[in-house]
């Protein structure tokens, strides 16, 4: 098979956080009750009128912002008319006119290159009810329907699959750093349509376009783009290119393969007009001021911040972006003067795996930074060893206690030099012919002396200053 250029753009859907939805006071949130998050607005009663979420246009402008988009003037909402059959208004209120942001350029991260993806538009809409189809029959859920969605859509400007991922993590990252979105795809809150082509790598026309409509999982958008470049780059080695048609398909996820709904036409006329009961209003360049100001540290700047001001490795820097909440408790234990690796060696081992086997969030954890610290500390003074500050550290968890409550006399670790050294002296005393064979070259005995230690103090001898002290008195 030939190797050609495949060009990918992205229309990523993602459900905002608010507490009601985008034009009505219906509860926005996650329920597994079909038809219990509605009101009249979003059922479409005779007289009602939608009100737009102020929060809603607040998350989408700060959106815009920090995908380096235009923002308009003034704030509009239109009307794509065509048949909804889970929109009981019969149209779906989105943005066409002015859409939150136009025009906007981002950088992302895949493998260790960064790359430019430019976006086309970003807009501000409602969500569609959900259908449940059955063997014989099609029910419907108007718990999503009105619920805010932001739609993004790139140009096409992608040139594979692990780009168009990095690109979807990478905004999910975005969603959640800003508590826009929980951005959680078992909850169907982020769904993506692909479009893909392919071209010979010495052209500039674009190839005929194919779009894969709702995807519900990165792993399913990555699936869908290499096994769509493989079916057109094998039609057209055989030369059936033409049989590539600009079509609707969707992906299935038993056969791994994409399957063929409707076709497509270039342009669709959902006849747009500006909604006439939401009128414009004006968006001021004060509350842009305010909104921009409120844009925190997004993951892939404190990634840089990470490797270039704290000296962490690339990979280490990953782990602690990848949630926000991993970059606020490790950077809360900095700010408490614990040395950064080993602020970042106890929350990705210790603290990340912890979570991860009790299947919980950072922030239902027991030990906060703060209790951290009682550990960390006492292991850099050298009262405890690292093993009893890891089992110091699971019991904390398991108990509930602080781990102060572990530091005693007890389990303190034996640090003082004149004591390991009457000791250690007592024990190279005992052992003359292991001393005869360390000092001939048999330099491996070294680990048994330090053993020798660890045997009478109980593991309680500070390993740092046993080997010093072995060091001096075995020359």
């Amino acid at each position: 098979m030939n190797k050609y250029k495949a060009v990918i753009g992205l229309e990523m859907h993602c459900e905002l956080k608010s507490n009601s939805k985008v034009f009505s006071s219906g509860r926005n949130s996650y329920n597994e009750i079909p038809n219990d998050n509605i009101s009249p607005v979003d059922m479409a009663f005779p007289g009602i009128l939608p009100v737009v979420n102020k929060k809603c246009v607040h998350d989408a402008l700060m959106m815009s912002m920090i995908l380096n988009c235009k923002q308009p003037e003034y704030m509009y909402f239109d009307r794509k008319n065509y048949y909804y059959p889970d929109l009981p208004k019969g149209y779906q209120i989105t943005q066409n006119t002015e859409p939150v942001g136009v025009d906007g350029e981002i950088t992302i991260e895949v493998g260790e290159k960064l790359i430019p993806v430019k976006i086309h538009d970003i807009h501000l809409e409602e969500d569609a009810a959900s259908l449940d189809h059955y063997y014989d029959t099609s029910c419907i859920d108007y718990n999503r329907a009105g619920v805010p969605l932001l739609e993004l859509v790139t140009e096409p400007c992608l040139h594979s699959a692990e780009e168009a991922v990095a690109f979807l993590e990478h905004m999910r990252s975005i969603y959640k750093y800003c508590g826009i979105s929980e951005a959680d795809t078992k909850k169907g809150q982020i769904r993506c349509d692909v479009n893909v082509s392919i071209m010979d790598e010495d052209v500039t026309e674009l190839g005929t376009k194919v779009e894969v409509k709702n995807i519900n999982s990165f792993g399913n958008v990555f699936d869908a783009i290499n096994y769509e470049i493989k079916r057109q780059s094998e039609l057209k080695d055989q030369g059936r290119y033409d049989e590539v048609e600009q079509e609707t398909r969707r992906f299935d996820e038993e056969s791994g393969t994409t399957i063929r709904m409707r076709s497509k036409v270039d342009a669709l006329d959902y006849k747009y007009f500006v909604d006439p009961n939401l009128p414009k209003y004006k968006i001021t360049p004060e509350w842009l001021a305010e909104i921009k100001r409120e844009i925190p540290a997004l993951a892939l700047e404190r990634k840089q911040k990470y490797i270039n001001e704290y000296n962490l490795s690339s990979y280490d820097a990953s782990v602690i972006v990848k949630e926000k909440e991993y970059a606020e408790y490790f950077e809360e234990l900095v700010n408490l003067g614990i040395d950064v690796k080993t602020a970042s060696n106890w929350l990705t081992t210790q603290v990340l795996g912890e979570i991860n086997r009790e299947n919980i969030s950072l922030a239902e954890f027991y030990l906060t930074p703060s209790l951290m610290k009682q550990i960390i500390d006492a292991q850099s003074r050298g009262t405890i060893s690292s093993k009893q500050a890891k089992e110091i550290f699971y019991k904390a968890v398991e108990e509930k206690k602080e781990p102060k409550t572990y530091l005693n006399s007890d389990n303190a670790q034996l640090s003082d030099r004149d004591e390991l050294t009457k000791l250690i002296t007592e024990i190279i005393n005992n052992n003359p012919e292991q001393v005869s064979q360390y000092k001939s070259g048999k330099t491996n005995l070294f680990d048994y002396f330090v053993g020798q230690v660890m045997k009478n103090t109980r593991g309680k001898a500070n390993p740092v200053i046993t080997k010093e002290i072995l060091n001096d008195l075995l020359k």
